[in-house]
């Protein structure tokens, strides 16, 4: 049934899927890599939680992409190893940003679309 989740999942993240980098559950490796799985809950929270409560300012979600770009770039230059928790944590921060970013640059969208109909409308 999940099967279809398991082949798209890593292609809209563009994962890479490797193994030492991945959670495992019960032997079986998850679809995605840990990155992306932190990625992928803050997407899937950040929907919810921009109807429910108020929007942090646009720079403070700016703030939480910072941690990922960074323990990334830093990893990819140097010899240090990012952990999967970290990796997991990260995700999460830049996952909510992102939508959150995204959904208050949405909202902003339609509303001056709204005011600038009515405008031309009378």
């Amino acid at each position: 049934m999940l099967k279809w989740l398991e082949r798209w999942l890593p292609r809209i993240f563009g994962c890479h899927c490797r193994a030492d980098r991945s959670f495992f559950f019960h032997g079986k490796q998850f679809p995605i890599c840990a990155r992306c799985t932190g990625e992928m809950i803050g997407i899937l929270a950040g929907i919810p939680v921009f109807f429910l409560m108020p929007a942090p300012p646009a720079w403070v979600l700016m703030l939480f992409l910072l941690p990922l770009v960074a323990d990334g770039c830093i990893q990819r230059l140097t010899a240090y190893e990012s952990t999967n928790l970290r990796r997991l944590v990260t995700g999460i921060l830049f996952g909510y940003g992102i939508m959150m970013l995204f959904l208050l640059s949405t909202a902003a969208t339609l509303r001056m679309g709204y005011r600038v109909g009515r405008m031309w409308n009378g």
